[in-house]
Order: C-alpha cells, then sequence, then structure tokens
C-alpha cells in the first residue's frame, strides 16, 4: 500500500553537511555563486560610477565607471582631495562623515574634475550611508559619481540659443516700431521740402512739427528700451514701499486730476522697505496706465499689505478692463492704447524689474468691472522697517 503522507520538508544532510545530494543538490549550490557573479558583473558594467568605503573611508570596492576618478588611491577622500577643484568642497572628510554620522544622503552637483593631462569634467556626486544589516550602524558608504559635463553643455547651449531667440524676435519688434515714425518723419520732411520750393512757406512748419512727433515717438521707445535693459536693482538705500507708492501718487496727481480720477490709498502700517528706486518706476507706470483705462474718470484704489511671506501691492482701477490677449501683456511692444500712444514696454518693464526682487506682478479682470494688477514680493527679498523711518 502507498503511504500518502506528504514529502518531508527537510532532506537529508550529505555527508559533507550540504542539503541534498546528487544532480539537484549541485544546481542548489551553484546559484548563489551565480548570482554573486552576475552582481559582480552588473556592478562592473554600470555606466554610473560607484564606489563603496568602509568607516574609515577606505575603498572597499568601486566599478570601471570610477576609475579615472579613484586611480591608485585606497582612500576615498585622497582620491576626491587630488582630483576635485571645487572649492565648496573642499573638507571631503568632514563632509562624508557627516553624511554617515547623520545617516542621510548628499548631493554634490558640478564638481569640477581636473585629470593628469589638464582635462576638466562636471560631476554630480551623491553621497549614501551603508548600514549594517545586523544592528543598522552606518560603517560605510556608497559613493555615487555622473559625468554631467555633456549634459551641462548641451544645457547652456540650449540656453544660448534661447536667449539669441528672444533677442532676434524683439530686434524685429524694435525695427518695426522705429520704422513706422521714421517712415512719418520722411514722409513730411519731403512735404516740407515740397511747401518750400513751391513757396506755401505756410504749410512747412505744419510739416516740421508733425516730423517732430515722430522723432518724439522714437526718443520715448529708445528711452524705453534703455529702461528695459537696465530694469534692476540700484545702488539706492532701502525704501518703505508705503513712502514709495506715496511718492509715485504725488508725481501721477496732476495727470490724475486731469483725467478726473481720484486716488484712494489704503496702507498698512509697518510695510518692509525695497532697496533700489525701481520700484517707483512700476508703481508710477502701473498709475498712469489705470489713468489711461479710465477717459472718463474714475478710481484707482492702492492697498498694500504683509502676509506670513509676501508683501503685496494692489492696483485696482474702474477703467475699461483687461483685453481678450491677456497672455500677452507682458509681451514687448505689445500695447492696446491707439497708435501713437504707448509704447507697449511700460509692463514689459514692470515684469522684469519685479522679477529682479522675486516677486510677480499679476493682472485679473474685477467682477465689478475695471482691472487689478497685484504685485508680491517675497520677504526676503525685503529689508526690515528701521526705527523712526517713515512706514
Amino acid at each position: 500500500m502507498v503511504d500518502p503522507s506528504p514529502t518531508p520538508r527537510h532532506e537529508p544532510r550529505s555527508p559533507t553537511g550540504q542539503h541534498g545530494s546528487g544532480e539537484a543538490g549541485s544546481h542548489r549550490r551553484a546559484r548563489p555563486e551565480r548570482l554573486s557573479t552576475t552582481g559582480e558583473r552588473v556592478f562592473q558594467c554600470l555606466s554610473l560610477g560607484l564606489v563603496v568605503f568602509d568607516g574609515q573611508m577606505e575603498i572597499v570596492q568601486h566599478n570601471a565607471a570610477s576609475e579615472f576618478l579613484v586611480g591608485g588611491h585606497r582612500s576615498i577622500v585622497e582620491a576626491l582631495n587630488a582630483a576635485t577643484m571645487e572649492a565648496t568642497y573642499q573638507d571631503w572628510a568632514k563632509i562624508l562623515h557627516e553624511v554617515m554620522n547623520h545617516g542621510r544622503q548628499q548631493r554634490f552637483d558640478q564638481v569640477v574634475f581636473r585629470d593628469d593631462r589638464g582635462g576638466e569634467r562636471l560631476l554630480s556626486l551623491q553621497c549614501y550611508p551603508l548600514p549594517d544589516p545586523a544592528d543598522g550602524q552606518v560603517n560605510g558608504g556608497v559613493l555615487v559619481i555622473e559625468d554631467v559635463t555633456l549634459t551641462v553643455s548641451l544645457e547652456k547651449r540650449l540656453a544660448v540659443s534661447e536667449r539669441m531667440a528672444a533677442v532676434g524676435k524683439l530686434a524685429a519688434k524694435v525695427a518695426h516700431e522705429l520704422n513706422n515714425p521714421l517712415d512719418g518723419i520722411l514722409r513730411y520732411l519731403s512735404l516740407a521740402q515740397r511747401a518750400h520750393e513751391s513757396g506755401a512757406a505756410d504749410k512747412v512748419a505744419d510739416y516740421l512739427v508733425r516730423a517732430r512727433s515722430g522723432l518724439l515717438r522714437m526718443t520715448e521707445i529708445v528711452r524705453e528700451l534703455v529702461e528695459f535693459s537696465r530694469a534692476g536693482h540700484t545702488t539706492f538705500d532701502d525704501a518703505s514701499i508705503n513712502a514709495i507708492v506715496e511718492e509715485a501718487v504725488k508725481v501721477m496727481s496732476d495727470k490724475a486730476a486731469q483725467a478726473r480720477v481720484s486716488i484712494v490709498c489704503t496702507l498698512q502700517e509697518r510695510i518692509p522697505a525695497v532697496r533700489g528706486s525701481n520700484m517707483f518706476q512700476v508703481f508710477c507706470n502701473l498709475i498712469k496706465n489705470a489713468i489711461d483705462a479710465m477717459p472718463d474718470g474714475g478710481t484707482l484704489t492702492i492697498t498694500t499689505r504683509t502676509t506670513d511671506r509676501e508683501v503685496l501691492i494692489r492696483f485696482e482701477d474702474t477703467g475699461i478692463g483687461l483685453p481678450q490677449e491677456i497672455d500677452r501683456l507682458f509681451e514687448p511692444f505689445f500695447t492696446t492704447k491707439p497708435a501713437g500712444k504707448g509704447t507697449g514696454l511700460g509692463l514689459a518693464v514692470c515684469k522684469d524689474i519685479v522679477e529682479k526682487y522675486n516677486g510677480k506682478i499679476v493682472p485679473e479682470r474685477r467682477p465689478e468691472g475695471g482691472t487689478a494688477f497685484t504685485i508680491r514680493v517675497p520677504l526676503e527679498s525685503c529689508s526690515p522697517i528701521r526705527e523712526g523711518e517713515r512706514s
């Protein structure tokens, strides 16, 4: 009678102490060895450099991709100190010990490596702590080495290409904007010359006035282009944002009165300061745009306040509102004003200045009609109000 009981879980030991016998046993004994060999082959074939080191920074193992850095060095610290030129990471012993002591990985970007022949590479290094599986204590680490020279070079070339494309596009717009008034100037000067030759002296003065208007238009465009190229921090002392708002309102008050526009300011006390006078230019331009958007009069409300992270300066008008092409507002030379009434550079300059403070300028349509522009400046880009300073 056949015994129906299942096959025993434990096999008898062979005389050598190994489980099983014969061919099946040899397969089981060979499998771990094959895995170890395969792991070693994978380790050596990786395109990323890998260096394993112990608690004394001695190199335990490294693959072929890291040979250029490790060379004949026994210590990973010696290898890094000998080959890397980045001053920020000179104390490699301290840095790597901190990685192991804190048990946290750390990344080092664009480290300059120089070889014996004077060639340079940019490396991205990442160090991982290596804990002992038995007790979890970190007793070494792994350094991953990636050569990013080609990647960084391509990124720089792409950035240059993008800048050149932007410059070319801007140059085409500048040529177009300057060509229109220049064409008018030439036409009116030709008419003035003909009028003078034909004895129509009464028309000469009118043609010259029109030519002068075109020249003033060109001067305005060039001036705003210069401002656009220079937009950034100036060397003036810090000034309270509230004080800059008040000064801008004062400067624009006559223009507002002529347009029957009331300006209402609600300014929070103890608003931080900003370095430079360029924010004054931004505020003046936004006030001017708001006034132009209210040809029949209206109200411009300016408020300032702080949050936990930023300063908000808001300009709200009761004017005609934003155009449909709201996403083009900050493009150079884009304007909704009649021909000859605006260069389309004002908001582009404002955006560039605000971004120099790591801030943003956000347009929106007001539900009740009109437009709101909110300038958001991070607190870290501001300076605190000093005692005795007007806020």
